[in-house]
């Protein structure tokens, strides 16, 4: 068993990375995520969300390892938390923890080493996906405003011929 750990801010508040987080499927980033399941999504009595999302992956594998199930042998459990910034409310602290266990094989230790890497490599297309959903949230709630002022614009406009 390995278990990789990481830590990273993100410059924005959390109420923003959370709502992003919840939408950082499908993204340019990640192409090998192909679909998201909420298994299990509740608060606990002390106001925590947890949400068990399983992840369906394709990835690239030799065709002369295709026909062997890696379903019972490799186990990856990844635990990811945002908290806000104790000390700067417009940032967000995430944490992640994966543990990565390979059984029935030999060279386990091994293989166990070269997945955290490729976790760690993730991890960081993982952070680049959230900041890339932020951004195309932030966009649309500007095209959103600009609609809705163009639009309060228009019906002033109206109005005001109406009333002449």
């Amino acid at each position: 068993m390995k278990i990789w750990t990481s830590e990273h801010v993100f410059d924005h508040p959390w109420e923003t990375v959370t709502t992003a987080a919840m939408q950082k499927y499908p993204n340019p980033m990640n192409p090998s995520v192909v679909g998201v399941d909420v298994l299990d999504r509740h608060v606990d009595p002390g106001g925590k969300l947890h949400s068990h999302r399983l992840l369906s992956t394709e990835w690239g594998i030799p065709s002369i390892v295709k026909s062997i199930s890696f379903t019972n042998l490799v186990s990856v459990d990844e635990r990811l938390v945002y908290k806000p910034h104790p000390h700067e409310p417009d940032k967000t602290i995430l944490t992640q923890e994966a543990i990565i266990s390979v059984k029935g094989l030999s060279l386990s230790s091994y293989l166990e080493g070269l997945m955290a890497n490729t976790i760690s490599s993730n991890a960081n297309k993982g952070r680049e996906a959230l900041e890339w959903v932020i951004n195309r949230l932030n966009a649309e709630i500007e095209e959103f405003t600009a609609s809705a002022r163009g639009t309060m614009r228009n019906s002033m406009a109206a109005a005001a011929f109406v009333e002449k």
